[in-house]
């Protein structure tokens, strides 16, 4: 089925908790959709419709989504005397989508280590359950496959609160340096090519990926970054939301990338 996706979405979301008490991050809506939703929509107007969702905190909010999806997104005929339900049209998206338990607790290494028998031998693209961009994702598995290391991530330029990333002319990463105060402000903006053998840098479930892992891959070499000049945005606050939102309520969608 092609390059499989895993989306880290068990976080608690805790600068959002307004509206995360009640629900997991990747959950809050952007429009009528969670924005998990539109990150997979994302990736599947681009060819990519395998996903692999790293559950944690309320998980059970995001199963029960996408149990109900196929009937909430559809016309229907229901028979009241036996409870039989038809589906009337067939405009679902077609997706597959594994959701996969990785602990309440576990931090964002320690799901991807936790999803080993589902990526398997194959290279897996990884990205968060709340960042929206018009990363051209082909382009993005070509850059990957044509330098041949572990790791790519997607470098993208917003405010200088994210960690930092320092690489070479030909685009391999030399250093990862968090929350930097100089220098040309490239971040790690998520949406990741990885192969297997990234896993061999994840100690366990207190790993966090942003840290060890990716600035051991650095220091090694195997970390190349793909630049990013176009939209992107992480959903971190309140503020976020409502930004988001706006564009959503002004017919603007600029997540989506142009042809797709």
């Amino acid at each position: 089925m092609g390059v499989k996706v895993v989306i880290l979405a068990g976080g608690r979301g805790t600068r959002l908790s307004e509206e995360t008490d009640l629900k997991p991050k990747p959950m809050v809506e952007i429009g009528d959709r969670p924005i998990l939703w539109h990150i997979m929509d994302m990736y599947a107007r681009q060819g990519f419709r395998e996903f692999v969702v790293a559950l944690g905190y309320k998980g059970d909010v995001i199963k029960r989504y996408f149990l109900e999806y196929p009937r909430l997104s559809a016309n229907l005929s229901v028979r009241l005397g036996t409870g039989q339900v038809t589906v009337l049209d067939g405009a679902l998206d077609d997706w597959t989508v594994h959701l996969i338990d990785t602990g309440a607790e576990t931090i964002t290494g320690g799901r991807i280590k936790r999803l080993a028998e589902w990526i398997g031998g194959e290279t897996f693209m990884m990205t968060y359950g709340d960042g929206l961009a018009n990363v051209d994702l082909q382009s993005l598995v070509a850059f990957h496959r044509a330098h041949g290391r572990l790791a790519t991530v997607t470098a993208v330029r917003p405010p200088s609160r994210f960690g930092g990333l320092v690489f070479t002319d030909d685009g391999r990463v030399d250093s990862f340096i968090e929350k930097p105060q100089i220098g040309e402000g490239w971040i790690n903006g998520g949406f990741f090519v990885l192969e297997p053998g990234v896993l061999e840098y994840i100690d366990g479930d207190a790993t966090h990926w942003e840290l060890d892992p990716l600035e051991r891959l650095a220091a090694d070499g195997e970390l190349y970054a793909y630049r990013h000049d176009g939209f992107w945005q992480s959903m971190d606050t309140l503020r976020d939301v409502r930004f988001l939102n706006a564009l959503w309520n002004a017919g603007e969608l600029p997540w989506r990338t142009s042809g797709v």
